[in-house]
């Protein structure tokens, strides 16, 4: 049993360091095609990459642990949620609506535990980790201090057992989880103006909304959603200098 477990967290720690590796990697090469007078300079570029690195790998052996426990709770032993096969036709549809629900729950965690880091005396002992890169690279996005890791590699195991969802599903939402928290890191915006301008930009954060909480520290918490940055009075809009186009800056 222990060895199971152990063996399962092991692997889950090597998944999340393949796949950080392989989306970070895949941006900031990108950044250095497209942009690469984004993100640091070049005196310290080197240094805040290696430390980005460096912490990130200790948030991957961190996030292995809770994910390998679920995934033997799934498959060995069919304690979570997590269902495989073809859906009936009531289940295709709910197959959307259970990625919107893990989105929306995941971005309200997100948000309220990530405006709790800010408060003073958490930010310097733990958050502050996360903002020593000015400003953030691609490499950023799990460069966390291990508290931080910690709380942020709970929920979705956690949801895992109490909310249904489908294995491709989960994986849908993983890939977005990971995608988004790369993008928003990468100092130029990969969406074109009109979409941030419009409906997908009104809703969903991106490159553009995420630097000014990188800029400004006290605004801008999401992750996926303006809502609660909205809700609660804390959205600051965009980084104009991401947003060349003047009409679409004008009307965020």
């Amino acid at each position: 049993m222990i060895a199971t477990l152990l063996l399962a967290a092991l692997g889950m720690t090597a998944i999340v360091a393949v796949r950080y590796f392989a989306v970070s990697g895949a941006f900031a090469a990108l950044t250095l095609r497209l942009h690469p007078d984004a993100g640091p300079v070049a005196a310290k570029r080197g240094a805040q990459v290696r430390r980005e690195i460096g912490w990130s790998l200790v948030s991957a052996a961190i996030y292995g642990v809770p994910a390998g426990l679920a995934g033997v709770a799934w498959h060995d032993y069919g304690l979570t949620a997590i269902y495989s096969g073809a859906p009936s036709l009531a289940g295709w549809l709910y197959v959307p609506l259970s990625v919107l629900i893990y989105l929306f729950v995941h971005d309200t965690y997100f948000y309220w535990t990530h405006r709790w880091m800010h408060r003073p005396r958490v930010f310097a002992a733990v958050h502050a980790t996360h903002h020593a890169s000015r400003p953030p690279t691609a490499w950023a996005a799990m460069s966390f201090h291990p508290w931080e890791a910690l709380s942020g590699a709970l929920l979705i195991p956690a949801l895992v057992f109490v909310v249904p969802i489908h294995i491709g599903a989960l994986m849908l939402v993983l890939t977005i989880m990971t995608f988004n928290g790369v993008s928003n890191h990468i100092g130029w915006e990969i969406y074109p103006p009109s979409w941030v301008a419009g409906a997908w930009g009104r809703v969903m954060i991106t490159a553009s909304h995420h630097h000014l909480h990188h800029r400004h520290y006290r605004c801008n918490y999401g992750l996926y959603f303006r809502f609660w940055d909205k809700v609660c009075g804390t959205d600051r809009g965009w980084a104009a200098e991401l947003l060349p186009d003047r009409d679409a800056i004008l009307t965020h």
